[in-house]
């Protein structure tokens, strides 16, 4: 994938993440989480379950990591979905997140372009994302040219959820 110099000097790159970037995918989910607000305590993924998940037989998710002169800084986790109306696979953008620090230097825009060259590549028909009400990079995602759906709203059913559903 690319690389590009800022005119400082400062590396930037997206590259797919492998087997030794477990740690690093596990740090910035956790520093996602801090930043959506959500109790370090939620957070359960750890760096076998990266590696198991995402490198194991059958891979359920995959990683591009955003890279700041050769450190880690952001990442893009994303997953094959299928859509029934459209008749075909779709790739649906579970998280992505860039450090504080390395915001405003257009490693977000790098790793949605990195996805949308990857749909292209793998025919993929559609881009998916959910995003929080009051996350900034909604503005982001309106200048590509992501569409809010109108009409649609998120449910989850999850732990003890699922545990009623299934023994009813």
């Amino acid at each position: 994938m690319a690389e590009d110099s800022l005119a400082d000097g400062r590396r930037l790159s997206v590259r797919s993440a492998g087997l030794a970037d477990a740690a690093s995918i596990v740090r910035l989910v956790c520093a996602l989480a801090a930043y959506e607000h959500v109790a370090q305590s939620d957070v359960r993924l750890t760096e076998a379950e990266v590696l198991r998940a995402a490198f194991g037989a059958r891979p359920e998710f995959e990683v591009l990591l955003a890279e700041r002169d050769g450190l880690p800084v952001g990442f893009a986790l994303f997953f094959q979905s299928y859509s029934t109306f459209a008749g075909g696979p779709c790739l649906y953008l579970e998280d992505l997140f860039v450090e504080e620090t390395s915001r405003g230097l257009g490693l977000g825009r790098r790793l949605l372009r990195e996805l949308a060259r990857l749909c292209l590549q793998r025919r993929y028909l559609k881009l998916d994302l959910s995003v929080l009400d009051w996350n900034p990079t909604r503005a982001l995602y309106h200048r590509i040219g992501f569409r809010q759906r109108e009409g649609w709203l998120p449910y989850r059913l999850d732990g003890e959820g699922i545990v009623r559903l299934a023994n009813s």
